[in-house]
């Protein structure tokens, strides 16, 4: 029998391209989205699952209890992508993130709380809630320390979350997942950018001497994983998703400068942000200890996505032409989110 999905966040980037996901493995799915389209959530994103059976989308917020209650409606899978993200947005504009991850969050699970066919309940969170770690990495038991609003407020999701796996017995796992990247990705995020900047003849900006240090993790390998802990998870859980490819934004910037075709030229080296979290790094052995493992490793993935922004230029230029000029060009000062 055929599982129904609720996606929130389904037409963001990593929602919608785990939508695309289900549809892969479970072409009988019944999915339904249910996305605010705010800044980041792109209906060009989902349009293509229009003509799909069973296909339905929701405009609307995830902290509108009345909506909520519908949507949830006969579902057996939620998975939990709505939040605000961005960390430099979360530094300007904290309290939408508290609204957003902590109380849409808790009015999804109160919803749930009358489920009687709800299997599982995926809170998507990140490895930022653990905070910087110079050496070794981060496992699922490691101290939680996070450094901005956005990190913080995913954490206080994700432990709500929690509370109500043990308070009401809801079916929760949460995942922690490395810097995703890929087709769709918002264009303030640093690959996007810097690939749609080279696009267009501009210098990619970044912060300090780019020394920061990140673990990348293709999109469809992030779908995967979760798609794992449906089917094998174990409630009450936290499981890490991770790409296992560290490298420093220096070495990733001269990577995608080399692949399309360019120089050091076009690097343009700007203030560094407050807090800037220098390292971050994932123990994974959890994950894949159910058997999972990422097919994509930085190289086929990074080709991957910069051949999709280029043939994808009626996609990304909209959103380029409203996207705030600091982002494109750096002009940050203090602030700023390159990851």
């Amino acid at each position: 029998m055929s599982k129904s999905y609720l996606i929130t966040g389904g037409a963001g980037f990593i929602g919608s391209n785990f939508v695309e996901y289900v549809y892969k493995n479970e072409p009988d799915a019944k999915v339904r989205v249910l996305d605010k389209l705010t800044y980041s959530g792109n209906p060009e994103n989902i349009k293509s699952f229009k003509t799909k059976k069973g296909f339905e989308f929701i405009k609307g917020d995830i902290c509108d209890k009345k909506l909520v209650r519908s949507a949830v409606k006969d579902i057996n899978i939620v998975v939990n992508f709505a939040a605000e993200v961005a960390v430099d947005r979360s530094i300007d504009e904290p309290e939408s993130f508290l609204k957003t991850d902590i109380f849409g969050v808790y009015t999804l699970l109160d919803a749930l709380r009358q489920s009687d066919c709800l299997q599982r309940f995926i809170q998507i969170s990140t490895d930022e809630v653990y905070g910087q770690i110079m050496e070794g990495s981060f496992t699922e038991t490691s101290e939680l320390k996070p450094r901005n609003p956005y990190s913080a407020s995913k954490l206080g999701g994700e432990r709500l979350a929690y509370s109500f796996f043990e308070t009401y017995g809801l079916p929760v796992i949460i995942t922690r997942a490395s810097n995703t990247y890929g087709a769709k990705a918002y264009p303030e995020k640093v690959i996007p950018l810097f690939i749609t900047n080279l696009i267009e003849g501009l210098q990619v900006p970044v912060y300090g001497k780019g020394k920061q240090i990140r673990d990348w993790l293709f999109v469809e390998d992030h779908c995967s994983g979760i798609f794992s802990l449906i089917e094998k998870g174990k409630n009450g859980e936290v499981y890490n998703i991770g790409g296992s490819q560290e490298c420093t934004n220096i070495e990733l910037t001269k990577m995608i400068l080399k692949i399309m075709g360019h120089d050091e030229k076009m690097i343009k080296f700007v203030n560094d942000r407050p807090g800037h979290d220098f390292r971050y790094s994932l123990d994974t052995s959890k994950l894949k200890g159910l058997g999972w493992s990422q097919k994509y490793d930085l190289q086929r993935g990074m080709q991957y996505t910069i051949d999709w922004y280029k043939n994808n230029e009626p996609w990304w230029k909209p959103l380029k032409k409203t996207l705030d000029k600091r982002f494109a060009t750096g002009f940050w000062g203090s602030k700023g989110d390159r990851k």
